[in-house]
């Protein structure tokens, strides 16, 4: 039985992710997070019932509660998931994203490198990171592993960054690390500020559905289920110092998402009657300041080397997920109350 530290498991990625080690492992977790506006323990009200999950709240930029953390319980891996990731936040307020993308990170791993150094001789590093750090791609081609890095918001800035020191203490100190940079992802849990969960929420309550510029921006879509599987897949097959792309080729533009999700509310929660269709709350707005054009993953080398494939269509997945938020509104309005009110952000 081993132990994994999951930083950031509070949060959408992280907390499916200890959902889906807890039903597919037989190990011990650790997790870790700050509890900010993003992470909440109403995401881990199952995993908390589970006796191989411990919880932690700490910054995993705090040097001395990280050393104590490696010390009390001796982790085989650290799966790094703890960051702020909201590009609207970040061009509003980056101070924070330097904070815990890249300080945290750093510390993260100087802590690991001085316990492996200790004498701890089977752990590895999994570092979750995103396709943002390829900056924008034109209307052909997809992000490759060996693509250079080209960030395009402090956030994207942010994650190049912490991106470059996991992959320094791999060839400068030989810390056992791994990279996973993913698409978009989707799915239950995600704090309502992303482009789904808001989307749903707004035209449930007929409030306008803002689309940014002239909704051409293109995403590559990936459930955060199937996202799971492959960080997993990685932490245990992939080779030290190599770096995953986890994408879902499910490339749309966001005009198109909004689209179908207006269909999948007015389907399974109609309007009262003689109400307009919820397409009718469709809002252009002002255009997000650096917004890229266009992301693509090419994730041909997780699926070659470790047989990594997605389980999830993106109809299904998408429907799923319309159902799911619809199912809890109870859970919206307790991580929303008191730190968003899907106000606009990032105007700069």
């Amino acid at each position: 039985m081993a132990t994994f530290l999951i930083t950031g498991g509070a949060g959408f990625i992280g907390s499916n992710l200890v959902q889906h080690a807890l039903d597919r492992t037989a190990d011990r977790l650790v997790v870790v997070d700050k509890l900010t506006y993003a992470g909440s323990l109403a995401n881990l009200e199952g995993p908390l019932k589970d006796p191989r999950v411990t919880f932690v709240r700490a910054d995993i930029g705090d040097r001395a509660a990280m050393t104590r953390l490696f010390d009390e319980h001796r982790p085989d891996a650290v799966l790094n998931l703890a960051a702020e990731t909201h590009v609207d936040r970040s061009i509003d307020s980056p101070q924070a994203f330097i904070d815990t993308n890249v300080v945290g990170t750093f510390v993260l791993l100087e802590t690991a490198r001085q316990f492996v150094a200790r004498g701890r001789d089977a752990f590895r590093f999994l570092h979750v990171s995103t396709d943002e750090v390829y900056g924008t791609l034109g209307p052909s081609g997809q992000f490759s592993e060996e693509t250079p890095y080209a960030p395009n918001s402090p956030y994207a800035a942010s994650k190049a960054s912490a991106d470059h020191l996991v992959r320094a203490y791999f060839h400068t100190y030989g810390l056992p690390v791994l990279l996973t940079n993913c698409s978009n992802n989707y799915g239950p849990f995600q704090f309502p500020e992303k482009l789904i969960p808001l989307m749903i929420l707004n035209a449930v309550e007929g409030r306008p559905l803002p689309i940014y510029g002239d909704g051409g921006n293109v995403r590559d879509w990936l459930h955060v289920e199937d996202h799971c599987e492959g960080i997993l897949l990685a932490l245990h097959k992939g080779r030290p110092g190599e770096k995953y792309n986890i994408g879902g080729g499910n490339e749309r533009t966001n005009l198109q998402i909004v689209e179908k999700i207006c269909e999948l509310v007015d389907r399974m929660q109609p309007a009262a009657p003689g109400a307009s269709p919820r397409r009718a709350l469709k809002t252009f707005v002002p255009d997000r300041p650096g917004h890229d054009r266009r992301y693509a993953i090419d994730a041909s080398k997780i699926r070659r080397e470790l047989g990594w494939t997605p389980r999830h269509t993106f109809e299904d997945g998408l429907e799923a997920t319309v159902r799911w938020y619809l199912e809890h509104r109870d859970w919206c309005e307790q991580v929303q109350q008191g730190h968003y009110d899907r106000q606009r952000l990032g105007l700069g």
